[in-house]
């Protein structure tokens, strides 16, 4: 017996229409990923091939009236479209078959709304939503108002239309004030990204299609060199686990010290409203001194799942920064890990060696203004001394007669901070 506690899935029958696209079978498998990753259990799959989407209602009259007997023997009463549909085509599948439909976009909304956990994210998937709905008003069918009457004027127009009217102007009134909002927020995050600037702390983002692993490999650093264990992101096997950027503080045994941030997913056709949205979240990657691109090593569709991602980067704005490119999961692909080739690694995020090498990887493309230099400090120096231990990487101490001899790994704009007491020697 069902436990009364245990969440049940709606069941969906989920369609796609064909036009030529080299990448069809995997956008529909995408779809099918999505669909389980909003509650919901895809019972039948119909598809068609065709040169252009049906005007009218997406497929043509012969696949509709199939998807309408397929409504009535699965009992599944939501239909789920690959595309983004137009609300005619919505409203004629919706007439002809008696099941909810919902196109990509709008599924790709709701997953977004049932995530959102901070506030910034809350306000961006309400802007995406509220700009999806904006052209997509209609007045009820079952309250039969006309939607247009003689003369001009709001005044004088149909009780449809001045609904209509009231609508959008409702919707714009909200999207307005939920700009104003995020505002707010972008300027208490520029804030932020200026005090780092400040502090010449440089920064790395992981980016990379949804479920590849970012958050993983993410908590594996932060557990490694983090300042605590505690501060570990969600982690949880489907499409759009987390929506919120995330940025850690980690400190390397050599007391190198860098920002790491794990910003949303990708997908394949991710709705412009969402990139819109999105584009202040996803500004970490935007401002990153380096990238790491994590792709699913064990997914055949990985370099489809690449293209996204260069794909959205180019369309958020993001410059031509240095990448790291990482193939995740390489003990499902049965490959050998971890190996490095390049600026390619192939690794688990699971192993530490894996961690290990890309960690290394990491120091190597942000610390190699560091350079190597020698310095003897009188011994009424200590307090130069300490500052050096305490900040950077020292490799080796001596005491000699004329004092302490360190030989340091410092960035290079810091040794003109101490270059009186270089080491002549």
């Amino acid at each position: 017996m069902r436990s009364t506690m245990e969440k049940t899935t709606t069941p969906v029958i989920t369609i796609g229409l064909n036009v030529n696209n080299q990448a069809f079978d995997y956008s529909m498998e995408e779809l099918k990923n999505l669909v389980m990753a909003n509650n919901m259990e895809n019972v039948e799959t119909v598809t068609q091939k065709l040169d252009h989407p049906d005007s009218r209602a997406y497929f043509g009259k012969g696949k509709i009236e199939y998807l309408a007997q397929l409504v009535t023997t699965t009992g599944a009463q939501v239909i789920v479209a690959n595309d983004e549909l137009s609300p005619s085509q919505i409203r004629n599948i919706e007439n002809e078959t008696n099941a909810t439909v919902i196109d990509r976009t709008g599924l790709i909304l709701e997953i977004f709304a049932n995530r959102a956990q901070t506030r910034e994210a809350k306000l961006q998937v309400q802007m995406a939503k509220l700009k999806y709905q904006l052209p997509r008003l209609r007045t009820s069918a079952s309250q039969r108002l006309d939607q247009q009457s003689a003369g001009g004027g709001l005044a004088n127009r149909g009780a449809g239309e001045t609904k209509l009217e009231l609508n959008r102007r409702t919707i714009e009134h909200q999207i307005d004030h939920v700009r104003h909002e995020l505002k707010e927020i972008d300027k208490a995050y520029e804030t932020q990204s200026k005090r780092r600037k400040e502090n010449k702390i440089p920064t790395v983002a992981l980016i990379g299609y949804t479920n590849a692993g970012k958050s993983t490999i993410m908590n594996q650093l932060v557990t490694k060199f983090g300042e605590n264990d505690e501060k570990q992101v969600f982690v949880k096997n489907m499409l759009f686990a987390t929506l919120d950027t995330s940025v850690r503080d980690l400190h390397l045994p050599d007391h190198k010290q860098f920002l790491l941030s794990d910003t949303v997913g990708f997908v394949s056709n991710l709705p412009h409203q969402l990139v819109q949205a999105f584009k202040s979240t996803l500004a970490e990657a935007a401002s990153a001194n380096l990238l790491v691109q994590v792709v699913d090593y064990s997914d055949p569709d990985q370099q489809l799942m690449m293209e996204t991602t260069e794909t959205t980067l180019k369309e958020i704005g993001v410059p031509d920064l240095p990448m790291i490119k990482v193939f995740n999961k390489a003990d499902l692909a049965g490959t050998n890990y971890p190996t490095r080739e390049g600026d390619n690694l192939i690794i688990s995020a699971l192993d530490d060696q894996s961690i290990e090498l890309l960690t290394s990887v990491i120091s190597e493309k942000l610390f190699k203004n560091y350079v190597t230099k020698t310095f003897l400090f009188p011994f009424d120096k200590g307090d130069l001394v300490s500052t050096l231990n305490h900040k950077f990487n020292v490799q080796s101490t001596d005491y000699t007669e004329d004092g302490t001899k360190l030989t340091v790994e410092l960035p290079e704009p810091d040794v003109a901070r101490y270059s009186q007491y270089l080491d002549k020697d």
